[in-house]
């Protein structure tokens, strides 16, 4: 009877990992990286099989630059996501990938594909993992400063000029921002114009707050309990 537990047991837990991958490859891809044809090219660096020599160091400095990227902003690093690096559309879908260029996984893993293969789109991917694992579960930020910020740490040059600007800003926000995911994904697919608008709003924060160590202080009082609305003003 104990054989027959057992079995029914293992099959339920099959079934369970079986359904999770079919429903969530992001998810399992990168528990088993393996399982998807991705190969490790560096510790935490997974990469789609049969990539050339220059293929692979080309992943390997872009991993480089973007760690260094979003070290250099924070000063530091509390998190060390796993990146999923697929050069086809074909490895990208299996991994679970759609039409966007990177996207972080649950906050722990980045995946990439074929046209985000670029230091600034994975940091700012691992700009979203490195700003939650610097706040606390019941610590909350809008999605426009989430995305606003990845957009200042990984300095992209579609939404934000550069530092040597006197106005980062190329958009300036006009009327509210998406708070939710939800409301970030609709909105921001209809209006790529809503990265730049956040961005903005970001950067000119972080102007006149102290930078990094008004970011800093922010989470630490967001950490504390105090909510965003009362902490961050928008204009």
């Amino acid at each position: 009877m104990w054989k027959v537990v057992v079995v029914a047991l293992a099959g339920l837990v099959l079934a369970g990992v079986g359904g999770v991958a079919l429903a969530y490859p992001s998810l399992a891809a990168t528990t088993c990286p393996g399982c998807y044809g991705l190969t490790e090219l560096s510790p935490g660096v997974h990469v789609e099989d049969g990539l050339s020599p220059a293929q692979r160091e080309r992943v390997g400095e872009v991993a480089d630059q973007a760690a260094r990227r979003v070290t250099a902003f924070y000063g530091g690093r509390r998190s060390s996501p796993g990146l999923l690096v697929c050069l086809t559309e074909a490895c990208y879908r299996r991994i679970g990938g759609g039409q966007e260029r990177g996207v972080a996984v649950l906050n722990r893993s980045v995946m990439l594909s074929p046209r985000g293969l670029d230091p600034v789109i994975a940091s700012h991917e691992m700009s979203h993992v490195e700003l939650h694992a610097r706040l606390a579960s019941s610590a909350e930020v809008p999605q426009w400063f989430d995305e606003g910020l990845a957009v200042v740490v990984s300095g992209d040059p579609r939404y934000l000029a550069p530092e040597s600007a006197p106005d980062r800003c190329l958009v300036a926000p006009s009327g509210p921002l998406p708070v939710t995911l939800e409301e970030w994904l609709r909105t921001a697919s209809a209006d790529p114009a809503t990265y730049a608008r956040s961005a903005c709003q970001v950067s000119r924060w972080l102007g006149e707050n102290g930078g990094r160590a008004g970011l800093l202080g922010l989470v630490t009082r967001l950490n504390a309990g105090e909510p965003f609305s009362a902490l961050v003003r928008t204009r």
